[in-house]
């Protein structure tokens, strides 16, 4: 009896950096059982049913390196877990996450597969890879499969749990490789993100950032208020008044003059607000529709024009945007609401989707809209005549570009605006005939101020072209030259981690810096434990990222930690390996032979920044292999000073740590200078040095608190007393 199925044996979400790709991915371990025996080749039909399902795989250029490169892998022949997958690649591209990272090998064990794919959000890509699956099987077994409903489940679950595209274009602009600056989600289904790492981060929510003052978020939510102090300052804006009824409103209205606007006084996108109002009667309309979107309502004079949108920056004008009039035009025989489904929202750059510009137009959920038909005389069900024109929203969509058009006067009165509440990234709502003009010869006027502005108009503008709005925002947090990140130390091998780790995390505390340390015996801040064991998990290790406080972090990273987390830090300052023990596999993990275990730990020097060190142990060939890895700079450390590769290294000007005449040596190329003496150094007494590995993860610490940095006399006076055996305080 054969067994033609795929099964998920584990799936592991790998955070961090991993053995595959610097990126956060789902590892599967896929059974694809007697499918072993079935290449995509030998099964009647299945390429073309493939390609039938998801034609968008001809974009898939493979291992071949050219487009419909895994199509022509299909005929030839491949096998399932591959074919998942790209499949489950396709089906992330479809949802809106495209591109992506993906590997399929095989295991030491027949028909065991491990199927790697980017994952941007655990629960999207989980739900990809079990769709993966079922598509596959669906192809296999010739059985239909619902792609469309497959991929609209997976936008749903896009628009749920990934960040928002305002979130997203601020985080992306940090990671690009001009900038490259860390970033941790803080929350799994908000937009709450730290960029950076430690006391070096900032926070960002949407367009919102730790620098954003909450006292001007209140004053700009109350538009009476915000309209008193932009007034006083000399900012021309609409004169009004907050009413609290139907009568008051009339009243207000009558004594500014038609034509007024009813809005609320705290809404936000455009929600309850009615213009170009003419009459009681539209006033008394208006007010309940406008009080039921805010906690009150205020009547201003209208302002003639189109609305503009202009987004400031840290006091600088970094995009505008222009609204747009929507309208119909009668045949005689559709009603409006069929003339809006056929004029309006046919356009492809309308949809309910964050990717769209533009929304779709329904009079049953915009008010605003259904009050402008009515007052022309019509409802939804009418039939205007042929060549009639009906206005549908006099101001809607503000996602036209025209951020070169912008009068310096009218950029500068933005920005002042935006100084005045005190917003850091402020949406400046203005009303103008021509944006090109100062405001003082058009009577226009500033209408609202706007804290956490989206930014999607300005990202994809419907015409026109998108502004680097994330990359200012970004610029606005960080300086130019600014570092984004603390000095992180990782440190990994076979044996030695933890007091390498400890050593190296309390010379960094005596060099002044407050230091948090991760690692099998707890978290630590500053010296103090604050975490009982276990600390190399990813959890524990975020905390110590997420800290204000922390000015430098070390953490430990096992092998399993590596293979099951990833790295919980994108890249290091200091990597430091001790050794490699060929015979340790992880046979759990599909780890079983000295080639894979090495891998695993070479990915501590992968990770290795341009501008730092690896420390790598000279004594231990395996890990001397690893030299070529590192982006950055390679100092080798053992007791013989005379090692091949620290001769070798020091021929050539490079840093190396040894023992000689008795005494810890600091090595530039030929210049030498001892730093300890070996019987002064109370971790050495009494025959302790004698211990295995004792001595040479005293040299791994030192060399990796040398490459941090930190002074020889502080290393001096940290090590003499250092005692590893001393109990860890809790307190």
């Amino acid at each position: 009896m054969t067994n033609k199925t795929i099964d998920f044996l584990n799936i592991l979400h790998l955070r961090g950096p991993n053995i595959w790709t610097y990126r956060s991915v789902l590892e599967a371990w896929v059974d694809i059982h007697d499918l072993e025996d079935c290449p995509s080749n030998v099964i009647p039909g299945l390429p073309d049913r493939l390609t039938t399902m998801l034609p968008t795989l001809i974009e898939h250029r493979c291992s071949i390196g050219e487009r419909g490169g895994f199509v022509k892998r299909l005929h030839d022949g491949t096998w399932p877990g591959h074919i998942l997958e790209h499949v489950t690649l396709e089906l992330q591209n479809l949802a809106g996450m495209s591109g992506g990272f993906g590997k399929a090998r095989e295991t030491s064990e027949r028909g065991v597969y491990k199927v790697v794919i980017r994952a941007w959000q655990k629960d999207v890509s989980l739900a990809a890879l079990n769709m993966g699956r079922d598509l596959l099987m669906a192809a296999i077994e010739d059985r239909p499969y619902d792609v469309d409903a497959a991929v609209a489940k997976l936008r749903d679950l896009v628009d749920d749990y990934m960040l928002g595209p305002s979130t997203r274009c601020i985080v992306e602009a940090a990671a690009d490789k001009n900038r490259r600056i860390p970033y941790i989600r803080l929350l799994a289904e908000a937009n709450l993100v730290q960029l950076g790492y430690g006391a070096r981060q900032r926070r960002i929510w949407t367009a919102e950032t730790d620098r954003t003052p909450a006292i001007a978020e209140s004053i700009a939510s109350e538009k009476d208020l915000t309209k008193t102090l932009l007034s006083s300052c000399g900012v021309p804006v609409p004169e009004g008044e907050v009413v609290a009824s139907v009568e008051e409103a009339i009243s207000a209205a009558e004594d500014i003059g038609y034509p007024v606007v009813v809005k609320p006084t705290d809404g936000n996108h455009a929600r309850g607000v009615f213009t170009n109002i003419m009459t009681a009667e539209e006033v008394a309309a208006a007010f309940p529709l406008a009080a039921a979107e805010g906690s009150e309502v205020m009547v201003e004079r209208f302002i003639r024009g189109t609305e503009h949108r202009i987004l400031v920056v840290g006091g600088k004008m970094v995009a505008a945007n222009m609204g747009e009039a929507v309208s119909v035009i009668g045949d005689g025989k559709s009603t409006i609401d069929e003339l809006i489904e056929t004029q309006i929202n046919t356009d492809p750059r309308r949809g309910v989707e964050h990717e769209f510009p533009l929304y779709v137009i329904s009079l049953d959920r915009f008010p605003a809209a259904k009050m402008e038909v009515e007052r022309q005389g019509f409802t939804g069900s009418s039939v205007p005549p042929e060549g009639h024109e009906v206005m549908i929203v006099r101001t809607s969509n503000m996602a036209f570009d025209v951020t070169d058009e912008v009068h310096p006067d009218t950029a500068e009165l933005a920005c002042l605006a935006a100084r005045i509440v005190g917003l850091d990234i402020a949406g400046i709502d203005l009303v103008c005939e021509d944006i090109s003009k100062p405001l003082d010869q058009q009577r226009g006027a500033i209408v609202e101020v706007n804290a956490g502005p989206g930014l999607l108009m300005h990202i994809k503008p419907a015409v026109g072209q998108p502004r680097p709005v994330g990359e200012a925002i970004v610029a606005h947090l960080f300086e130019k030259d600014e570092d984004s990140r603390i000095p992180v130390v990782g440190v990994t091998g076979s044996r030695g981690k933890t007091p390498v780790a400890r050593l190296i995390a309390h010379l960094l505390r005596l060099s002044g810096q407050y230091t948090g340390l991760a690692c099998s015996e707890g978290v630590f801040l500053d010296g103090r434990q604050v975490e009982t064991p276990e600390g190399t998990n990813w959890d524990a290790a975020e905390r110590v990222l997420m800290n204000r406080s922390v000015e430098a972090a070390v953490f430990e990273n096992s092998c399993r930690s590596i293979l099951s987390d990833g790295t919980v830090y994108d890249r290091c300052l200091v990597g430091v390996v001790t050794n490699v023990d060929p015979e340790m596999h992880f046979g759990e993990f599909y780890i079983d032979s000295a080639e894979k275990v090495w891998n695993v730990f070479r990915t501590q020097v992968d990770l290795v920044l341009s501008y730092g060190v690896a420390v790598l142990n000279a004594e231990d060939p395996a890990v001397v292999e690893m030299a070529p890895l590192s982006d950055g700079e390679v100092i080798f450390y053992g007791v013989d000073g005379n090692n091949e590769a620290i001769v070798a290294a020091r021929a050539e000007g490079k840093r190396a740590v040894f023992v000689k005449d008795g005494a810890i040596v600091l090595a530039t190329g030929a210049d030498e200078a001892p730093v300890a003496r070996l019987a002064r150094i109370a971790m050495l007494a009494n025959g302790a040095g004698e211990k295995p590995g004792v001595l040479s993860n005293l040299l791994g610490a030192v060399a990796g608190a040398w490459a941090l940095g930190v002074a020889p006399e502080i290393i001096r006076a940290g090590v003499k007393p250092y005692d590893p055996t001393a109990p860890l305080r809790a307190d």
